[in-house]
């Protein structure tokens, strides 16, 4: 006999207490292999492939695409043992992979690892009476209004029919719904689940069923289903309908558009915000003649080698004026009312991808040369674009620096990256009259804008800080007496 374990969604590290889910990888009655990726979410730092520790056959899942899920709840069940015939076989793993992500999985990797084959016949009794009890999200076919169940659906789901198949009385426990998001629909509505008639699986409460009650009541007509059931497709063709486009009473004025706040946009928000809330910054900028900066990076290009990135420059230029100015390299502990002040930096910068804004840090930046942070640099970079960077890569910055000069304009008043004590902001370097040696000349000019925590240091010391990253940039021999 098949035995049906529950995958729930791990936790993914770095503190994170929820996921979105983004595509599901695979559908029930899909047969997967121990460790193989099932879903794709996205936390509020990074895209992540969720492996499964169990080998076996889907039996349901958990949660439709772009709903959120809190870290531990089901993902899927797997029938581990299931065959062709629907029958228990020792091809498949009953044991976990014992390794995948933070905070699942079992100790020992299983001693071999056979694939099963698709089972056709539906899940075990036990295993759908679990599935509707979770809310699974299961294949979405219409089901025609002659063979909808009865009001006693939801009272069969949870083993309160009586000998001849009728209700019993009046239902006391959870109503089957077809995933969190529809029972979030009901609730915000005002709808109470239990007038309606599912037209899902088993008498499942699907997301059509629920807006066709809310269109009802906003037209005064009741909430029963119309003799042809609304039209659906299924979930993996379309995308989920965000609650705020489904008529109701209390519905907001039209001619705006609502976009949720979450994922990378909403850790952004909440970011910015907790900096604005907490860091007393000041700003100060300059201007500088990059000229010799540029002159020294095409010299160093044409010498041979990996091309050298000014980006890689400007970093090496940080952190030599944090090895002089180390109040910048610093948090503050309000608690403790301490300032903490780090004997490494690791430097974080800004990059903008399809997804949004992230901040991917470059651990010891200080021991790295120029070459080198340029590597680390395209290497994140890329990271980012493609949505692959780990939480570990997104945290843990003691200072971050922003070219903002790609966007195209001169200067900034950059916000912190919280909990950091500052952030340095580079423009773009382009060529500016300015007065070289005693004459007006054309010359490759830049503006640095340093942002910085008010607790941390007076603007004497930023202003030395600013001073020394602009004399760098304008004779670069200077960092000979650092290197």
């Amino acid at each position: 006999m098949a035995q049906v374990l529950e995958f729930k969604l791990p936790d993914l590290g770095e503190g994170l207490t929820e996921a979105e889910i983004v595509r599901w990888l695979v559908q029930v009655g899909d047969v997967v292999a121990v460790d193989q990726p099932v879903v794709e979410v996205e936390t509020a730092k990074a895209m992540v492939e969720v492996p499964c520790p169990y080998g076996g056959v889907v039996t349901a899942r958990f949660g439709e695409e772009g709903a959120e899920l809190p870290v531990g709840a089901p993902l899927l069940t797997v029938a581990v043992g299931e065959t062709a015939s629907g029958g228990a076989s020792d091809d498949a793993d009953t044991q976990g992979s014992g390794n995948v992500l933070v905070g699942y999985g079992t100790s020992d990797a299983p001693a071999r690892r056979r694939r099963v084959r698709p089972a056709p016949a539906q899940p075990a009794p036990a295993a759908r009476s679990e599935a509707v009890r979770r809310e699974p999200v299961l294949p979405d076919a219409a089901v025609p209004a002659s063979a909808r169940p009865g009001p006693a659906v939801a009272a069969a789901a949870d083993g309160q029919r009586g000998g001849s198949g009728e209700a019993t009385g009046p239902v006391d426990g959870p109503v089957p719904v077809i995933s969190p998001l529809v029972r979030r629909l009901a609730r915000e509505n005002g709808l109470d689940l239990r007038e309606l008639t599912g037209s899902g699986p088993d008498g499942l409460i699907l997301r059509a069923d629920v807006e066709y009650a809310l269109r009802a009541a906003a037209q005064g007509r009741p909430a029963a289903p119309s003799p042809e059931p609304p039209a659906r497709v299924a979930p993996a063709t379309t995308a989920p309908v965000p609650a705020a486009s489904v008529p109701a009473t209390s519905a907001p004025a039209p001619g705006g558009v609502r976009i949720p706040l979450k994922g990378i946009r909403g850790a952004v928000a909440d970011k910015l915000s907790r900096s604005r809330r907490e860091i007393p910054d000041a700003t100060c900028w300059v201007d500088a003649d990059a000229t010799e900066l540029m002159r020294a990076r095409a010299a160093m290009n044409t010498a041979g080698g990996p091309k050298i990135s000014v980006l890689a420059l400007m970093a090496r230029i940080c952190t030599a004026a944090l090895a002089r100015f180390p109040e910048l390299n610093s948090t503050v502990d309000q608690e403790a009312r301490e300032v903490v002040r780090f004997d490494h930096v690791h430097l974080g910068f800004a990059a903008q991808t399809e997804r949004g804004l992230v901040v991917p840090v470059v651990r010891d930046a200080h021991a790295r040369d120029a070459e080198g942070l340029t590597a680390e640099f395209a290497r994140l970079t890329e990271s980012a674009r493609a949505g692959t960077l780990t939480p570990g890569e997104l945290t843990g910055g003691t200072f971050t620096l922003n070219n903002y000069g790609v966007f195209g304009v001169d200067g900034s008043t950059p916000i912190i990256n919280h909990p950091e004590a500052a952030m340095l902001g580079v423009g773009r370097i382009v060529p500016k009259p300015w007065v070289h040696e005693g004459e007006l000349a054309v010359r490759q000019v830049v503006q640095l804008s340093l942002t910085f925590d008010h607790r941390v240091c007076d603007g004497g010391t930023a202003g030395g800080f600013l001073r020394y990253v602009a004399d760098c940039v304008e004779q670069p021999a200077v960092l000979l007496r650092t290197l």
